[in-house]
């Protein structure tokens, strides 16, 4: 079988190299809209699920990995930012607080119909901020199309105190330490 991540971001298929596996990538192109009354675990594995069905069709014999990422503070959902304004906004709020992040992982075997799904927290707990340090944090870095306005694999380091959770690639988008455990249930090993 072949492996197949349902994603165009560069972000998952930096993480998906370090297993060093063969796989192709496939754009799902599925609508992102929160349901009514969905909490963020329910909405990530969803999109998750969705994401790997949707390049199902396309790949009969493969094993699709589908992800979908996002960030809470205070009970609130953080969508990507867009653009300098609302980025600094989220980081303002953010300064000396802790953002969990929601990961949601499919792992779906498209001969068999089988899945495997997860979703896995991770927490990071944010320095105390001002205005400055935001502001030149963002126009270095300008993470407009990152959920909770940084790129913790980059300069977004900075902002950081402390991280709190198992598996820091959950962070970035894709949980690997679940996704080896699922390739393995599914006679894929990476080792």
């Amino acid at each position: 079988m072949k492996l197949v991540l349902a994603s165009t971001s560069p972000f998952r298929r930096q993480l998906l190299d370090r297993l060093q596996m063969a796989y192709e990538t496939d754009s799902p192109d599925v609508d992102e809209t929160p349901l009514p009354g969905e909490n963020v675990d329910q909405m990530v594995t969803r999109l998750a699920i969705a994401k790997a069905r949707a390049v199902a069709s396309r790949h009969p014999d493969a094993l699709i990995i589908g992800s979908d990422q996002s960030a809470e503070l205070d009970g609130e959902k953080l969508s990507k930012p867009g653009g300098y304004d609302n980025a600094f906004r989220q980081l303002r709020r953010a300064s000396g607080k802790r953002i969990v992040f929601h990961t949601g992982l499919c792992l779906l075997n498209s001969v068999t119909g089988h899945t495997q799904t997860t979703c896995v927290p991770y927490t990071v707990v944010f320095r105390r901020l001002n205005d400055a340090q935001i502001d030149a944090y963002l126009k270095r870095e300008q993470p407009w199309n990152c959920a909770g306005s940084f790129r913790s694999e980059a300069l977004g380091i900075a902002l950081f105190e402390r991280f709190e959770g198992d598996d820091p690639s959950t962070l970035i988008g894709l949980p690997l330490i679940k996704l080896v455990t699922m390739l393995e249930n599914a006679g894929m090993p990476v080792l």
